[in-house]
């Protein structure tokens, strides 16, 4: 062992036990160690000596603690930091898998998806860093780890430090901030002022090494690398490997532009450029000189000192790790541009639809003077106007796809989808919606029901609800086994379906509207919230066969349940936006006031209080979600879980441990964690055959209340936790769903949501014997929270927040029902509470969605990420 390597170990030896060096770049060597007071597994990183010397230890813990704040699912956290025997230190998890640097040493080009992936998640990490006033400036293949195919960025640390310790001092080391391949022009010069369009150029060089095997500027030394930085143009990216998007190609070339002012003003915008076919770039391609940059050449000399010659290691050795197999393409969300004069118009209904291919895009919009229906091709930019179809509202391909049906004036008519004359397929009279059943009929629903209208005449009656209830919505299954429909029920949806075979209808337990089939087994459907979910759906037996999943937040849906967007049976969807995906929490007082908590807006889901409310749990990630903590008093938001598809926490009674869920197929797959982080997860049950949605510990603490998910249905479970085996036993199984479970304080009663009158309702049974039942909703219910004193259970009934007063001796009784709020912005979930009350009954917790309007967008890749099954493995089905 060297001598300072025996200091150090020395040094640390009350709080980590050195276990061997990981690597040694230019500015730091890397240690793996035991961290002796949590029992885990830790990188430390410890700055050269003459480096330390530079920078300071009060400078580089300055600003250490500034790095350790950033938390971001992309960035790699900060566990400590401090000085030890003159080594200035910082630790951090050991991440279990390589860098980008061993990526590529392996295999020399990446896959265009794989590239823009892991370039969208830098970016995301740097926009947050950047809007923190945090910019990393030494972005190399090094400092991006790769955990399960994710990337993290470290070493946020070193560069900000080492960057306010002076260029004089840091050029008697023989350093410099930054790596010669990726330095952009400014920081190659010396200027002092570094801003966020500086880390953007180092990150549009590395996408261009991704993407064609070398980074866009190489020589034999530092000087002639940086000489070509300031003087060459790069090669195109197209003209080196041709499968690369001409958009993607613009979107790097504008990252590697000499001048910052004609970059990305931030990282979000090179995201955006990169998910935009549309995107092109006004950059120049490997020419000799560039103008702008002439101020610069004769400077180059004079810079040539100030640059390290020898290039700057990083982490490497991160030996732990699994070779995987290429993912599928990116999800990828993408604005559709629409020129003035054929801008889309919300009229009645959807008001848009896609070819069975994806390849077109009709829908409705408005030149100057008239509403028409407007064709747009997916390869062509400039929407066409359709003669004939003024006033035309409910636009829709047939199921071959070779005709255009839409409305006008409660007529259904068809023209062939590549332009001609129109022809009326039958005029039902007061109309609903329509969808096609082969090329010269559709089933309409109406007041009846739904029936059958043909251009050869008549009307056939196919289904009447038994109650007053409105049909909406249909839409035909493959090969006309089956209509999905809309119930509608006062203000509640529900999907439903009618079987052609057995002439017979039925719901399907989902709440929702305007439901679609997507191949190879999915729905698609919207709920009045905004957000479009998918369902697996097995077409040959015609039933819902597992749990929904979040597609996408954020869509705009029309009053009576009209989900303004179009689905290709492919996947591809194009949509309105409503309001955005992004999340943000809010502690809200029983009057509805609200005092927002000091987070960046994100993907939130199922956040919960503490026992002593001092801290929130909270599900953070539309596809990889993880569970944070947030410190209410510090203001800190820490993560908690690092492996993919944590959702669903729920804390132990004493606070001291999270128990949360994970979706693995038909496997229910509980985990158990120290809310302290200490340790590492641990399995607490695992069951084949079912899904466990949501969990409770009794009060006892010796056993939990499951809600599970089978091919029988969704059902209440309990199991001991005090016996080796599962221990299993069903508290509620009916052929009605049971969801949406809530123990009292007492552990004497059970609220629980259920359909079994053919609308979702809360109800109350005893606990654990489940005798008697009362019903606690009036007109619809979900999401039943009880009270810390047990005598009121709190229910939400669309965006109305009610409250019941209870009492629950000498009998179970409803004293009060009052509403406490409506506010339709509030995210709701229809399987489980997506909020919590505090201890005291006097506040919520709850996720807001952020409203905004906007055009059309384009949704690529969701389904064959589904298909791949990467969507249940780091999303965990949907949010119930």
């Amino acid at each position: 062992m060297s001598e300072p390597t025996t200091r150090l170990t020395k040094a640390l030896a009350d709080r980590y036990r050195i276990e061997g060096e990981l690597g040694a770049g230019g500015m730091a060597t890397v240690y793996l160690a035991q961290d002796l007071r949590h029992d885990r597994r830790v990188a430390i990183k410890v700055l050269r000596p003459e480096l330390a010397a530079v920078i300071g230890a009060e400078r580089f813990l300055s600003e250490i603690r500034t790095t350790a704040n950033l938390q971001h699912p992309h960035i790699l956290p900060l566990f400590d930091s401090g000085e030890a025997d003159s080594f200035l230190f910082y630790v951090m998890p050991l991440v279990e898998g390589e860098s980008l640097r061993d990526r590529l040493i392996r295999e020399k080009q990446l896959p265009v998806a794989d590239a823009v992936r892991i370039a969208t998640e830098v970016a995301g990490a740097l926009d947050y860093a950047h809007r923190h006033n945090v910019i990393h400036r030494d972005i190399k293949p090094e400092n991006i780890l790769l955990h399960d195919g994710r990337a993290l960025v470290a070493d946020f640390g070193i560069a900000l430090a080492a960057s306010k310790a002076g260029g004089t001092r840091m050029t008697e080391t023989g350093m410099s901030l930054g790596t010669p391949h990726y330095m952009s022009p400014e920081q190659a010069m010396g200027e002092r002022e570094i801003t966020a369009r500086s880390d953007v150029y180092a990150l549009g060089a590395i996408t261009y090494e991704m993407l064609v095997g070398e980074p866009p500027f190489t020589g034999p030394t530092a000087q002639a690398i940086i000489a070509r930085v300031m003087t060459e143009e790069p090669r195109s990216l197209t003209f080196q490997r041709r499968t690369i998007p001409p958009h993607v190609e613009a979107a790097v070339l504008t990252a590697l532009s000499k001048l910052p002012a004609d970059r990305f003003a931030t990282a979000k915008e090179f995201i955006q450029a990169l998910a935009n076919p549309g995107f092109a770039s006004t950059a120049t391609l490997a020419r000799p000189t560039y103008t702008p940059a002439r101020r610069w050449q004769h400077r180059v000399v004079a810079a040539v000192p100030w640059i390290l010659i020898a290039a700057i290691g990083g982490m490497v050795a991160w030996n732990r790790f699994t070779v995987r197999a290429a993912p599928p393409p990116p999800i990828l969300r993408v604005g559709l541009e629409l020129p003035a004069g054929s801008l889309w118009e919300d009229q009645n209904g959807t008001g848009m639809a896609l070819s069975p291919d994806g390849t077109l895009l009709v829908y409705n919009g408005r030149d100057s003077t008239n509403g028409h229906l407007f064709l747009r091709p997916m390869n062509r930019t400039d929407p066409i106007a359709i003669p004939g179809t003024a006033g035309a509202v409910y636009p829709s391909f047939s199921l071959d796809g070779r005709w255009l049906g839409f409305m006008i004036q409660e007529k259904i008519y068809r023209m062939p989808a590549t332009g001609g004359a129109q022809e009326l397929i039958c005029a039902p009279g007061a109309l609903s919606h329509y969808a096609w059943f082969d090329s010269r009929s559709v089933v309409v629903s109406d007041t009846s029901g739904l029936r059958l209208c043909s251009m050869d005449g008549g009307s056939t009656p196919l289904f009447r609800p038994d109650s007053n209830d409105q049909v909406i919505w249909p839409q035909v299954l493959p090969d006309r086994r089956g209509v999905l429909y809309t119930t509608r029920h006062q203000g509640t949806f529900e999907l439903g379906l009618y079987d052609v075979a057995h002439h017979t209808g039925r719901s399907l337990g989902i709440i929702g509207s305007n439901p679609r089939y997507v191949s190879p087994g999915y729905l698609v459907y919207a709920t009045l919230d905004g957000v479009i979910r998918t369902v697996p759906f097995d077409l040959k037996h015609l039933k819902v066969t597992g749990e929904p999943i979040v597609v996408v937040q954020g869509a705009r849906v029309g009053s009576g349940g009209a989900a303004k967007m179009a689905v290709a049976p492919s996947g591809t969807m194009v949509m309105a936006p409503g309001q955005s995906g992004e999340r943000v929490i809010d502690l809200v007082d029983r009057r509805g006031g609200v005092v927002r908590l000091p987070l960046p807006a994100g993907p939130y889901n199922f956040p919960r209080f503490s026992p002593d409310g001092r801290q929130v749990a909270v599900v953070l990630g539309d596809l990889e979600s993880t569970i944070w903590l947030f410190d209410r008093g510090q203001g800190t938001l820490t993560r908690l879980t690092f492996d993919s598809g944590a959702s669903r926490p729920t804390w132990t009674r004493d606070g001291k441990r999270i128990v949360y869920s994970r979706v693995r197929g038909l496997t229910a797959d509980l985990r158990v964690i120290d809310a302290s982080g200490s340790t590492a997860a641990e399995s607490l049950l695992t069951v084949p055959g079912i899904q466990v949605f949501q969990s409770l510990f009794t009060p006892d603490g010796h056993s939990m209340v499951l809600r599970t998910t089978s091919s029988t249905g969704r059902d209440i479970w309990r199991v001991s936790l005090d016996s080796t085996a599962t221990g299993l036993r069903p508290l509620l199984t009916s052929p009605a769903d049971e969801r949406g479970v809530a123990l009292s304080p007492d552990g004497h009663w059970m609220a629980y949501v259920s359909d079994e009158s053919g609308r979702q309702e809360v109800y109350v049974r005893q606990f654990p014997g489940m005798e008697g039942r009362r019903q606690v909703s009036l007109d619809g219910g979900l999401e039943p929270v009880w009270s810390g004193r047990g005598d009121e259970i709190l229910y939400r009934n669309g965006a109305a927040f009610l409250s019941a007063t209870v009492r629950t001796s000498p009998q179970f009784e409803v004293i009060t029902r009052q509403t406490l709020f409506t506010n339709p912005d509030y995210v709701m979930n229809t399987y489980e509470p997506n909020y919590d009350l505090s201890a005291d009954g006097q506040h919520l917790v709850m996720v807001h969605g952020i409203g905004r309007s906007g055009g059309l967008g384009i949704t690529l890749n969701w389904f064959e990420n589904m298909r791949a099954g990467r969507v249940g493995d780091i999303q965990g089905v949907e949010q119930k």
